[in-house]
């Protein structure tokens, strides 16, 4: 089954011809209802259901449980049904994360660093900061473990890196550990997920500190999950923002082949599919026929849709991509290179 999972092309490429078999072809054609969860930063166990707003471990239930236990004295035992609490920290955009070599393993496994809530207040004390419920981010929850899932932004306080490199914890880019991921082990998979849908809530809260239409200061609102302005005159809502992105693999049916393209700074022998993003008042099917014609000059008749993927790890100014694929078939074969746009062919 050709995947498109990690396949993405920037203005700088250049282009290639792949020879595929039509088995090839009509294989994936045949498969791609299934297996949908197989790509990248996809399978978020957290995610998988939000709890109705009366359960311990809704967003709401657990904001307000969260707010009890960072004001209690940490002597004194927590409230009654109140769950575990766990916080995943973050770094510019780089969670928390340690590795460990298990058994007869030659190669060391990655796993994320979460700490427990009393942990990061005793942390946040030590570098004079006190720690609110406004600074946490809802990420979900396990009913079968009875613990809710939060992240923190902690790239103002340089103090607490000292504190966790002792304990063996570092920042990691969030593209070391997609490399990283065995994709035969289901939790490292589901790990880099819940780490993909941090990243990116943490970095749309640090774009939407100010409302985009007074221009007031905004204040998170349902654990994080929406942003508000704090102006009464105004109060928008704000939610995340969802960037679609089209990727697709140009097809020659007639001749089994396929239009691949490069960027500059590739690595020898990198090769993607084309991708772009999709503009106001056009269709998916419309984005892939316009971002192929513009790149390349090969017209698109057929547009067939293969599967989708959150992506956030590109910039942070867009940190909620949405990679949508699809199956492009090319009625036309001459290439015509935009030198704006693709270095060659």
């Amino acid at each position: 089954m050709l995947s498109l999972s990690l396949l993405l092309s920037s203005p700088s490429s250049s282009l290639k011809i792949l020879t595929l078999t039509k088995r090839t072809i009509f294989s994936s054609l045949t498969t791609m209802s299934i297996n949908l969860n197989s790509h990248v930063f996809t399978g978020n166990p957290l995610r998988s259901k939000t709890p109705k707003p009366h359960d311990p471990l809704s967003p709401s239930s657990a904001f307000e449980s969260l707010k009890a236990l960072l004001l209690q004295n940490p002597e004194n035992p927590p409230p009654p049904k109140s769950p575990l609490f766990k916080v995943l920290p973050f770094r510019k955009g780089r969670p928390l994360a340690s590795s460990s070599v298990t058994g007869d393993d030659v190669v060391s496994s990655w796993y994320l660093a979460w700490i427990s809530l009393a942990d990061c207040k005793g942390l946040f004390g030590k570098c004079g900061v006190q720690l609110t419920e406004r600074s946490l981010v809802y990420l979900g929850s396990r009913a079968e473990e009875d613990v809710v899932y939060w992240a923190i932004d902690v790239s103002e306080e340089g103090g607490l890196v000292p504190e966790l490199s002792r304990r063996q914890f570092c920042f990691v880019e969030l593209r070391t550990l997609m490399v990283a991921t065995d994709w035969a082990d289901s939790l490292a998979v589901g790990a880099l997920a819940i780490a993909g849908h941090a990243r990116a809530l943490l970095e749309w809260h640090n774009l939407s500190r100010f409302c985009g239409h007074c221009g007031e200061k905004t204040v998170p609102k349902e654990a994080g999950r929406r942003k508000q302005c704090s102006n009464e005159l105004c109060k928008k809502s704000i939610y995340p923002r969802v960037d679609p992105v089209v990727i697709m693999l140009v097809i020659d049916r007639e001749n089994d082949r396929a239009l691949l393209s490069r960027q500059s700074r590739f690595v020898p022998r990198m090769w993607t599919c084309l991708a772009g993003f999709i503009e106001p008042g056009e269709s998916l099917e419309e984005a892939v026929r316009r971002e192929t014609y513009e790149e390349t000059g090969i017209e698109v008749g057929e547009v067939v849709y293969h599967s989708s993927q959150p992506w956030p790890v590109g910039p942070s100014s867009m940190p909620c991509q949405l990679m949508v694929g699809f199956f492009a078939y090319a009625k036309s074969l001459e290439i015509n290179v935009d030198k704006e746009e693709l270095e060659g062919t």
